[in-house]
């Protein structure tokens, strides 16, 4: 496992924050509506499309998907860091790809706020510790890579007790806001169960997850695939509708991504500080 601090830019001129405006909170009836403002940065790598694309094809399995979020996604999923309290607050982002969200994470977090990126593809995490927006991001936000899986985190090996502080590598941090990427119907049940388990130790009390899953991929997965692994993606998804049952605030479809797309936004049990 590698964990490493990227140190902004000292020449890099200080990027704007989005302030918190009241549609970016769940809306009633099961669904919120985040807004969507342009980034202004976009992707700093041309080759980002054709780098997903290499590895997707390459380990479809740990990618689960073609092509980076789209602008409208990644704003679904970063609202928590959005509609946040008055006071620093660390993020946690798992299955980071090429940064699409990573970057827009950088771009609204404040002085003193913490982002901690997870990327267990090599091609991948080398693509963040070369991105420029990252390294421009504001100073005094401070942002660790570490190349691995999040199970493999010492914060995970430490179990629900945790011990130690983050910095001497015990299992105490927590964070406000996780946000993840992980192609979770891709995986054994056993193991989606140990991280959504893991993510909820892992967040403050109150603190909030999101995640997406594509639409229409149990019918996809039924027309496509053999009984066993249409059967383990079922199971996947009723997984995860549990899951959601319990802990959700609302979801988004986002029409306007390739393929459309479903965000969930989750709050962990306990009062947010």
């Amino acid at each position: 496992m590698t964990t490493e601090q990227l140190h902004p830019s000292p020449d890099s001129p200080p990027q704007q924050h989005s302030s918190h405006d009241p549609h970016d909170l769940p809306g009633p009836h099961g669904s919120y509506n985040p807004r969507s403002p342009h980034d202004p940065h976009g992707s700093p790598h041309g080759g980002d499309h054709l780098l997903f694309l290499a590895e997707a094809l390459r380990t479809f399995h740990d990618t689960g998907a073609l092509a980076p979020s789209g602008p409208a996604l990644v704003n679904a999923l970063v609202v928590p860091a959005l509609s946040r309290p008055n006071r620093p607050i660390s993020v946690l982002e798992v299955g980071a790809g090429t940064g699409v969200v990573t970057r827009r994470l950088a771009q609204v977090l404040r002085p003193g706020d913490r982002l901690h990126v997870v990327e267990a593809n090599p091609r991948f995490a080398d693509r963040l510790r070369e991105d420029p927006a990252l390294a421009a991001r504001r100073p005094g936000v401070g942002l660790r890579l570490s190349a691995c899986r999040v199970e493999e985190l010492p914060e995970a090996a430490a179990g629900p007790e945790g011990g130690g502080g983050p910095e001497d590598g015990g299992g105490s941090e927590r964070y406000d806001v996780i946000v993840s990427g992980l192609p979770f119907t891709n995986f054994e049940p056993a193991l989606v169960r140990n991280i959504l388990d893991l993510y909820l130790r892992l967040l403050t009390p109150g603190g909030e997850l999101t995640y997406f899953g594509y639409l229409g991929t149990t019918t996809a997965r039924t027309l496509t695939s053999g009984p066993r692994r249409s059967a383990r993606h079922r199971a996947v998804v009723r997984l995860l509708r549990r899951f959601e049952a319990t802990y959700g605030l609302g979801e988004r479809t986002v029409w306007r991504n390739l393929p459309p797309a479903r965000a969930h936004l989750l709050r962990a049990p306990g009062p947010y500080a």
